[in-house]
């Protein structure tokens, strides 16, 4: 719920098919390690008794809820599916389009249309970027730290209007101007 939802973090949900149920308990039992708060058996046992490993907190369903009320008034999953994609051209069109940027993923095929990384030339900071950005009110762009790239990240969820990533993109190019 946390990313597509735009709800709070801290809860997942589930669907599993009666294989992928079985597939849980067959690597439960081989001894594999997973830690207790990973545990699918655990989950799934817990969902047979109505219960959570962990209480989620009420503000994270009340959101999830309204959510999900209001993709199914926009058209459902086709509606929500089409806005992220939308946001997606946007955003690695952008990036194609500049000199100083690249989508991190070169295959079209394989991009995410939920969370965009984009590259920056040697000659961009993006760090810098993103500094800029955060102080004045737009969020959330650092990269992936793991990855140590000079990247920006972008989510493109359902609940971002396509336009708001179109708006950050020449927000990005104007900074870049000024540094």
């Amino acid at each position: 719920p946390q990313k597509s939802f735009a709800s709070d973090g801290g809860l997942w949900i589930g669907v599993f098919s009666p294989a992928a149920l079985e597939r849980a308990r067959r690597v439960h039992a081989s001894g594999r390690h997973v830690p207790e708060f990973f545990s699918l058996p655990t989950a799934i046992d817990n969902s047979l008794k109505n219960q959570t490993y962990n209480t989620p907190a009420l503000a994270t369903l009340f959101l999830l809820a309204e959510q999900l009320d209001w993709f199914n008034g926009q058209g459902g999953l086709d509606w929500a599916t089409a806005r992220t994609a939308e946001s997606a051209r946007t955003l690695y069109g952008w990036a194609e389009d500049v000199k100083y940027a690249d989508p991190f993923v070169t295959d079209p095929a394989k991009r995410s249309s939920v969370i965009g990384t984009i590259d920056f030339t040697d000659d961009i900071d993006a760090a810098a970027v993103a500094k800029a950005l955060r102080a004045n009110g737009i969020v959330d762009t650092e990269p992936y730290r793991k990855l140590g790239r000079n990247q920006l990240r972008v989510a493109m969820f359902p609940a971002i209007d396509p336009a708001d990533v179109a708006a950050l993109t020449k927000c990005v190019d104007y900074v870049i101007e000024q540094l």
